[in-house]
């Protein structure tokens, strides 16, 4: 199979979205090439690069940008060395890099999401009703335990969170990756919280003058009230994870490997 074969069956087994703006273009190689085997993963770094061309594939689905800019921009880059490497790397073992981020998110269910839940198993708590943001009930725990249960699940070292380690977690909202900054809207993860009366939220990104002190103020004020923070890359890569297991049935013997890019952090 051909690059763009694959390409055309991933957009249109969710419905053929056509946006007039999109990140979902192909970053490196050429839509005519050979498919040898492909890689899904959050972000196709250096180090995701090299296992790729491990596993003797050439083809890499990245759900976030290459080129370190929203747009996968290279003018402002073209001379730096880093650039000038990665690429080289590439082309030299013939890899094409398909961003796959807009049509993953405009599916039906948020493709995203769908692997999360998949991973840690909370489908069945969603709030009905809710199609995004996703809010559910869970069986109630303490912020520790929650802590505990995503260090477990998501292979996490340290957990940021804001709030007592023992505030009651029973309706919890789920704001994976840049979700937790609002999509544009700012105010958006408190009024969220506010409205559907949430006692944490679980965020990928944030920004510290906005949900992180509205949390902070309402457990000064006894309120039970808290925040727990996984990062972007550990709030989304479940969802590439996923998507090697539905994707290698539609590709007709063409073998899919999955590969964790890591959280970005070393902790001191």
């Amino acid at each position: 199979m051909k690059v763009k074969e694959i390409i055309d069956r991933v957009i249109n087994r969710f419905g053929g979205i056509k946006f007039e703006q999109t990140c979902d273009m192909l970053i490196n190689g050429s839509f005519d090439t050979e498919v040898t085997g492909v890689v899904t993963t959050f972000m196709a770094t250096v180090d995701v690069i090299k296992q790729a061309i491990d596993c003797g594939a050439n083809f890499i689905i990245t759900h976030e940008p290459t080129y370190y800019t929203g747009m996968d921009n290279t003018e402002w880059i073209k001379d730096d060395p880093i650039y000038l490497e990665k690429k080289k790397i590439l082309d030299e073992h013939g890899i094409a890099v398909w961003r796959f981020h807009d049509h993953m998110h405009a599916a039906p269910f948020d493709l995203i999401y769908e692997g999360f839940l998949n991973e840690i198993g909370w489908k069945d708590y969603l709030i009905k009703g809710l199609q995004f943001p996703h809010c559910y009930e869970i069986p109630e725990m303490s912020l520790k335990e929650l802590s505990e249960f995503f260090k477990e699940k998501l292979e996490m070292d340290v957990i940021q969170i804001v709030g007592s380690p023992d505030t009651r977690c029973k309706r919890v909202g789920l704001l994976v990756g840049g979700g937790s900054l609002g999509l544009g809207v700012e105010e958006m993860p408190m009024i969220l919280m506010k409205e559907q009366n949430l006692d944490v939220i679980i965020c990928g990104d944030i920004t510290e003058w906005t949900l992180c002190p509205y949390i902070r103020d309402a457990a000064a004020l006894g309120m039970n009230k808290a925040m727990l923070v996984l990062g972007h890359e550990r709030s989304e890569e479940a969802g590439m994870k996923h998507m090697a297991v539905w994707l290698e049935p539609m590709l007709e013997g063409t073998t899919v490997h999955f590969i964790d890019a890591k959280e970005p952090f070393i902790y001191l």
